[in-house]
């Protein structure tokens, strides 16, 4: 690991990547610069972090990293407010936020914070920081845009409101009779300044100078002092991370299900990688298709069955949705590739030696040949409830278009047609991979007429 930037709402992680060869995690919160200390990168850059919520990045972390040597870059949002407070113990900040930070031209935490999308939606800013409201009506006014009135008014009212309420579309229409709003409001989707992104950029170009010249500038040694509270922080994240270790050492024992997961996560790795290349992330609609599918196939109904579950599992709300947001995002990469998959499929059954049973299952199939008459709604049921709850011992889907696109099918019709002809081949050839009870137990249902 070479360079860690912690960035949310104020700059697409892509952009990050163009400009600096840099890991990218989201918004710092509390323990996670000490995290990210802890495998010695060259530089530390932090734009976005939490706010409420979560605690908030701990100023005695960013001292610790220091105090190892490895230099903190700060600027636009968070990272412009510890650098502030930091400047005398050598974070260095960057940008016109900062400075006023700095300066004490800036004071208040809101300033900064916006209200922004979850992860999953890419923490896409769903507000205006007031640093830039205050950015772009001096720019309006600069060019004759807005007069000086106006623009005390507009910041005034803007700087009254929650951050999450600074929106410029409800700014406009709550003073739609101030002199020149009209002219400003056009003149907005063009105008306006961003002075978040505009310091985060700058703050990655002087890291990506100072990383490419050899120039980084070492970090003053100073004694982070062994209080309590951060002996405390410490040990509870150094737990965690050995009790982590300590589970993935017991998976390698199981070396099957240890393959099984590593390919998983491997494939989990690409799909976040494609999805922040591609810049697109998965919406609410697949998150809750992704959670109503774990919830009822780990039998939490119940939100009190999800708590405890999340709880036994040593996870909370939000780790809890990266878990579907991860989910989502293999299924969108497997669909993507699902008409490319039939030749190595077929090379891995030859190299795990189960393409000759397969061959020859097929084979036979076909030559049965089959050939049916019309079959009913009601049979075509019988055959599904048969395939899933008896062939496989499972319920059937209740989206059975999305599982057969999960298997490279068309759809439902084109699964039907499929269980169709598995099950009157288990039926009328008794497939010798299918216990018999498997074969018979759907005639005690209801039997489907063997001449049709």
């Amino acid at each position: 690991m070479t360079v860690v930037v912690f960035v949310g709402p104020t700059l697409p992680a892509q952009e990050v990547t163009a400009q600096l060869n840099a890991a990218i995690l989201p918004p710092v919160q509390q323990g996670d610069v000490y995290r990210a200390a802890k495998d010695q990168p060259h530089a530390i850059g932090i734009i976005d972090g939490f706010f409420e919520g979560v605690p908030s990045v701990w100023h005695k972390e960013i001292l610790w990293a220091m105090e190892q040597g490895i230099p903190v870059f700060g600027s636009a949002s968070m990272g412009a407010l510890r650098a502030a407070e930091l400047a005398d113990f050598g974070m260095i900040g960057v940008g016109g936020i900062f400075e006023d930070f700095l300066s004490g031209v800036l004071q208040d935490d809101d300033e900064v914070a916006v209200l922004h999308s979850p992860a999953e939606l890419g923490f896409q800013p769903l507000s205006t920081p007031m640093v830039s409201i205050r950015a772009t009506v001096k720019q309006a006014q600069a060019q004759g845009i807005l007069p000086s009135e106006s623009v005390a008014t507009i910041l005034e009212h803007a700087k009254s409101r929650h951050y999450r309420h600074r929106i410029w579309q409800n700014i406009g229409k709550e003073l739609s009779d101030l002199p020149g709003i009209a002219a400003f409001l056009d003149w907005l989707p063009d105008g306006q300044i961003d002075a978040k992104a505009d310091d985060a950029r700058a703050m990655l170009a002087l890291m990506a100078d100072c990383l490419s010249q050899g120039t980084l500038p070492p970090s003053p040694v100073t004694r982070t002092e062994p209080t309590l509270v951060w002996k405390q922080l410490r040990n509870r994240i150094d737990t965690n991370e050995a009790r982590n270790h300590a589970v993935i050492d017991e998976l390698r024992l199981d070396p099957e299900l240890y393959a099984e997961l590593r390919n998983r996560a491997v494939l989990s790795v690409m799909a976040q990688e494609e999805a922040a290349e591609q810049d697109r992330q998965p919406d609410r609609e697949d998150l809750i298709l992704q959670m109503t599918d774990h919830r009822a196939k780990a039998e939490l109904s119940h939100k009190t069955h999800l708590m405890e579950w999340l709880a036994a599992n040593d996870l909370n709300l939000v780790e809890y949705e990266d878990i579907l947001a991860d989910a989502a995002r293999i299924d969108a990469t497997v669909a993507a590739r699902l008409t490319q998959l039939d030749g190595p499929l077929l090379a891995e059954l030859k190299r795990t030696g189960k393409y000759i049973d397969l061959r020859e299952r097929a084979a036979a199939k076909e030559k049965a040949a089959i050939v049916n008459g019309q079959i009913s709604g009601a049979d075509r049921l019988r055959m599904v409830v048969w395939y899933f709850e008896t062939r496989l011992d499972r319920e059937v889907p209740d989206n059975l278009d999305s599982y057969a696109t999960s298997l490279g099918l068309s759809g439902r019709a084109e699964l039907g047609a499929l269980i169709e002809a598995e099950y009157l081949f288990c039926h009328r050839s008794a497939c010798a991979d299918v216990p018999k009870s498997k074969v018979t137990s759907a005639r005690h249902e209801g039997s489907i007429d063997e001449h049709t």
